[in-house]
């Protein structure tokens, strides 16, 4: 029998992916009641255990890569940040179930987040392009939910709160004339980016047959030529995780036709590996250029990983030119710098295709908060791929890492939208209430092109600054400069909105630590909250992979050796020093230290004690609040 459950919130988050996760996190860490509901028991998307795409964002790798230590520092920070880093310290095993676990914790640990898996939004009901109430169902527990929300986040990847109250969406390619980009088609399509099926595999100490299922689709070699087989000079594909390039479904609809694109699939796995294995057809002795004869399959995935389906229309369609020429927006919430990466549309099918055009993009870019704004539905927000962008644009935006970016920074939108009782759009046109969004952002270590901290509530800034000792490129005032990474390099942010420099207090790495630095202040503060933030090492790869070349560029498994472990904390009023905090094993970029009740202090001092690897202490920023 089935019951029925009334629930209110102020912000409701449909979808669990990683847009969805940190979106979810951003609004209940700014004050907000929020519900998060996700219909798989996991909870990370295309990340999950279900699919195990490794998030990729601003900083890509290869020929692509525009990390550089001290110079170019891409790698997205804030709550994806921290999740990245937990995850490396607590699964240096690479498991998907564990970081299908560390997701579920932050999410359970959050008080003002309810999280509901295996919750499946269906309906909605709106009055005036409002939203008013949101229906979802928990089929194995039988029981049904209207949820009476403020604000709505569609985090869905498809689209389903936005596309079942009416919000106006885009589906396939635009014509090149329609936004004015020179890598659309001529002439608009239904065509889009298709979905994937992963495999993982292990090397075994014996020879591994492989039997393929009567089903499988075969494959000759040159069907593969432009993928599976590496031109002079590159390495072959790696065997332990594959392959991204396993494509189909972007001439069908994606939504409607999911099950099918899945049953299409797992024939062009099956195909692929017994090509592997025991080679093309025809052919009576295969010699094995893979050398594959002791790999087996350990996993393969039955949920396809989406790429692309509905986007929807918002007050701002981001466009190539917005990201291609890195034009400023006033209202930017994230930052993405992923290559428009198009696909064609027959996937794996168009054998005569490469799989991708990667087409760099020069600069980082901005991501507005109007492009996550319905034109329609005057409640509804979006995060993640289904954001209003054309397809051009989208096929930068879409990348996991870029996406939950643009979920901290929509939920920490909408969250103090609804504490000022501001609709989103009006939160979107207002420079007050934007600047409040991207303080925030900054406070919480997400990096917006060009923004600095200005809070005036941040008694550090006020402060006199001194240190032990300091590098020629650390110089300790740089801890309240307003910046807490360096992007002055090749492909970093556009020259014109740089701020050169590292952006650190660096010490002096020929002075052996301890190392101390030092704020000061003329008179008494009352000091209630110190926030640091330290390097870990952002220009570098880090995230969760199967592929064990991709994990050998990434310092996986332990702590980033930039950051500082062990540290003391002291507090002066007069001439003695009190209050002391020590902290050992730190692994996280941003620590966070509450003083209850507030202390009067005329001086703070940070004390280095060691690090996770470097010679010399490194603090990003400072922060002091009453």
């Amino acid at each position: 029998m089935t019951d029925q459950h009334r629930l209110t919130c102020q912000v409701l988050v449909a979808g669990g992916g990683m847009a969805g996760v940190c979106c979810a996190l951003a609004a209940a860490r700014c004050g907000a009641d929020v519900i998060l509901c996700q219909d798989r028991p996991v909870l990370g998307g295309n990340a999950s255990s279900e699919v195990r795409m490794h998030m990729v964002g601003a900083s890509p790798s290869g020929s692509l890569d525009r990390g550089e230590p001290l110079v170019t520092e891409p790698r997205e920070g804030g709550i994806i940040e921290q999740i990245r880093l937990e995850s490396s310290v607590r699964n240096p095993q690479r498991s998907a179930s564990m970081f299908d676990l560390i997701l579920y914790e932050t999410c359970r640990a959050e008080p003002n987040l309810r999280l509901m898996l295996n919750t499946f939004v269906t309906d909605v009901v709106t009055s005036d392009a409002v939203i008013t109430e949101v229906m979802a169902q928990r089929p194995g527990t039988e029981d049904q939910f209207r949820i009476r929300p403020t604000l709505v986040v569609d985090c869905t990847g498809d689209g389903r709160i936005g596309a079942e109250s009416g919000a106006s969406f885009m589906e396939g390619r635009e014509g090149a004339s329609d936004f004015n980009e020179s890598l659309a088609p001529a002439t608009a399509d239904p065509g889009r980016l298709g979905s994937s099926i992963l495999l993982t595999a292990r090397r075994h100490d014996r020879p591994m047959p492989f039997v393929a299922p009567s089903w499988s689709r075969r494959f000759t070699r040159e069907q593969l030529r432009k993928r599976l087989y590496a031109t002079p000079g590159e390495e072959r594909p790696s065997l332990e995780y594959g392959f991204w390039w396993v494509e189909s479904g972007g001439l069908t609809d994606t939504i409607k036709n999911n099950e099918q694109i899945r049953d299409h699939l797992l024939p062009i796995v099956m195909g692929i590996w017994d090509h592997i294995k025991n080679g093309p057809p025809g052919v009576s002795e295969w010699d094995d250029p893979f050398d594959a004869a002791h790999w087996a399959l350990d996993w393969f995935g039955f949920v396809p990983g989406k790429r692309e389906s509905r986007r929807f229309r918002g007050l701002h369609v981001l466009t190539q030119d917005d990201i291609a020429m890195s034009r400023q927006a006033s209202d930017a919430i994230a930052y993405g710098g992923w290559p428009l990466d198009l696909h064609p549309p027959a996937g794996i099918d168009a054998a005569e295709l490469a799989p991708c055009h990667q087409h760099p993009v020069p600069h980082l870019y901005d991501i507005s908060l109007s492009s996550c704004i319905s034109r329609d539905v005057v409640n509804l927000m979006f995060a993640g791929r289904n954001i209003s962008a054309t397809h051009v644009a989208f096929s930068s935006t879409r990348v996991m890492a870029t996406c939950a970016a643009i979920g901290q920074g929509v939920g920490t939108a909408a969250a103090l939208a609804f504490s000022r009782g501001l609709l989103p759009a009006d939160a979107a046109c207002n420079a007050t209430i934007m600047h409040e969004i991207q303080q925030r952002l900054l406070r919480d270590d997400a990096f917006l092109i060009g923004v600095q901290n200005t809070d005036p509530e941040d008694l550090a800034r006020d402060a006199r600054v001194s240190a032990s000792s300091q590098a020629k490129q650390g110089a300790a005032e740089q801890v309240i400069d307003g910046q807490t990474r360096s992007v002055h390099g090749p492909c970093g942010a556009p020259p014109a909105r740089v701020e050169a420099g590292t952006h650190r207090w660096m010490s002096n790495p020929a002075v052996p630590l301890p190392a101390w630095i030092q704020l000061e202040w003329e008179c008494p503060v009352a000091v209630g909250l110190i926030q640091l933030v330290f390097d870990t090492g952002l220009h570098r790869h880090l995230t969760l992979t199967h592929h064990d070349g991709y994990a050998e560029k990434m310092q996986w498994g332990r702590p980033q050796e930039e950051t500082v472990r062990d540290y003391v904390i002291q507090l002066r009023n007069g001439t003695r020093w009190t209050h002391e905090m020590r902290v050992q094993g730190n692994h996280q970029r941003r620590r966070v230290h509450r003083i209850e009740p507030p202390v009067l202090a005329t001086a703070l001092r940070i004390n280095v004690l060691a690090t996770n690897g470097i010679a010399e202490a490194r603090i990003c920023e400072i922060r002091v609040y009453e």
